[in-house]
């Protein structure tokens, strides 16, 4: 068998153990969308700066008179668990579909262990068992999220092999069992976000239009029934749709975030911030626009627009089922908590307590996000000497057959590019 030898056409197959380290690094840089991955490191850049403004309001709402942290404590804090979500960010990205489907599966089994352990040793915090310590503290529900995504996919690309499974009926049962967890924590705003994946990979999947309504019509009974029994989501529910008062948080956001006007007050010159809770983390959003203008929420917003549109734009023509719903899901997750988190701040939704994705404080929720961009990286890897004879999530689509999901399709075929 000839030497692997970058930029040159190779064969259909290549041994893994032939290539060198290096070989294989610039075949992942070649594969890799680095219009991707630039957006989301531009993002996190951003978001840097922004716990910077932000650190200081924190720091001086959490010192005491025996202890005052430093105004910029967050800050470096932040920055370190950057570094370390970008290790896991790169060495996620390094998979292959195979393997990012593999190690996804496995620990969205072992994260769903652990959920069923936080509402019984769990340390409580604000009222919320959400947290375990394994020699660090963290929620399991945050690295459940992207591996869900990648279980899912996983799920419904069984109907390739044996159209009789019933894929939506398991994964029906697996986004219940996850949402009954997740509200003994309680955690309404992660179980929304759950449901709201699990949608949009169903409706990918193919369902047709009887049972999508039955799907819709158990998600607003679901939703009716959280009213009337979750005492929290009713009063946050009450709060929003009655206006609320000036000492509510997502007020007091909203008024943080219009106090900037276009331009912002400037770097370390916001005032209304200092009395932000949780600046941050969930209200961070508020804090740029104070010090920054809303011009700069603007280039947040469409940072993340285009993160959702060139991963939309990578999936068009993408024939692997299950990377097509492995990556719709990952960026739905990854879109619909910005989504949200700007929302609440824009006091347009009632508080979920989530942050803001790339740029907002976090330890492990930061890893987990990252390891979300890394994933996702991974599963839409694709050699551009390769050329697809599909419509990819054109040619999905229009597969829809009476039973609700995707049929058996042929094998798509690719050939190489003269």
């Amino acid at each position: 068998m000839q030497p692997y030898v970058p930029g040159k056409r190779q064969p259909a197959h290549i041994p893994k153990g032939k290539l060198s380290r290096w070989s294989e690094l610039k075949i992942w840089w070649r594969e890799i969308d680095r219009v991707l991955l630039f957006l989301v490191l531009l993002l996190m850049s951003f978001g840097a700066i922004a716990v910077a403004a932000a650190s200081p309001a924190t720091a001086n709402r959490l010192s005491t008179n025996s202890e005052t942290l430093d105004p910029l404590y967050f800050f470096y804090r932040n920055v370190a668990w950057q570094v370390v979500g970008l290790s896991v960010m790169i060495g996620a990205s390094l998979l292959s579909r195979e393997n990012a489907r593999r190690a996804g599966v496995l620990m969205a089994g072992g994260m769903l262990g652990l959920l069923f352990l936080v509402p019984v040793i769990g340390p409580e915090i604000n009222g919320a068992r959400r947290w375990i310590n394994l020699g660090m503290q963290f929620q399991p529900s945050e690295f459940l999220k992207p591996t869900f995504a990648i279980a899912l996919a996983w799920i419904f690309s069984w109907r390739l092999r044996d159209p009789n499974l019933p894929v939506l009926g398991i994964s029906t049962a697996l986004v219940g069992l996850i949402a009954a967890l997740m509200m003994l924590q309680p955690d309404f705003g992660g179980t929304i976000l759950f449901a709201g994946v699990w949608f949009v990979m169903v409706v990918l999947s193919g369902v047709d239009a009887k049972r999508l309504g039955i799907l819709i019509g158990g998600g607003l009974a679901g939703i009716t029934a959280t009213y009337f029994l979750y005492d929290n989501a009713r009063h946050r529910i009450d709060s929003f749709l009655g206006g609320g008062t000036a000492y509510d948080q997502v007020d007091l956001a909203s008024r943080t975030l219009l106090a900037g006007g276009w331009t912002g007050a400037g770097y370390g010159l916001g005032i209304r911030k200092m009395s932000l809770p949780e600046a941050h983390t969930d209200y961070i959003f508020s804090v740029i626009g104070e010090e920054f203008g809303l011009l700069a929420c603007a280039v947040i917003v469409i940072l993340y627009l285009a993160i959702v549109t060139r991963v939309l734009m990578r999936l068009v023509d993408e024939e692997d089922l299950f990377a097509l719903l492995a990556g719709a899901g990952l960026v739905s997750l990854l879109g619909g908590q910005a989504f949200i988190n700007m929302l609440v701040n824009l006091q347009l939704f009632p508080s979920k307590g989530m942050t803001l994705p790339l740029v907002s404080y976090g330890g492990s929720s930061t890893i987990a996000v990252c390891l979300t961009v890394g994933l996702l990286l991974a599963v839409t890897r694709r050699n551009p000497f390769l050329k697809s004879r599909t419509k990819g999530l054109g040619e999905w689509m229009g597969l829809g057959q009476a039973d609700g999901m995707i049929p058996n399709p042929p094998r798509p075929k690719r050939e190489i590019q003269p």
